[in-house]
């Protein structure tokens, strides 16, 4: 018995505005069908005593210390700006 019908892929393809074709269709069904039932085994595994994790690879703190420095000048960084005004980046309003 077929975890997916054909109607569901079309249904799926017409949300994803894909344009399939009847063999395209009965294909994916197969296809999308052996996914499930794969994904399915994942249920008969023993996760009683497995801790849930977030990443599958053991990565501690990956991201760089959080210190404060300090920024370019305030000078060096409006000599690059195409208009300032009172120590300020002037840019186009966009709310009226």
């Amino acid at each position: 018995m077929s975890r997916i019908s054909e109607e569901q892929v079309k249904h799926a393809a017409h949300l994803a505005r894909l344009a399939i074709t009847e063999e395209e269709a009965h294909m994916f069904t197969e296809q999308l069908d052996k996914i499930i039932t794969f994904a399915e085994q994942l249920n008969e595994l023993d996760t009683e005593n497995v801790e849930p994790t977030s990443h599958v690879l053991d990565i501690r703190n990956v991201l760089r210390a959080d210190e404060a420095v300090m920024g370019l000048p305030r000078d060096e960084v409006l000599k690059n700006t195409p208009e300032n005004q009172d120590g300020q980046i002037k840019v186009p309003a966009i709310i009226e």
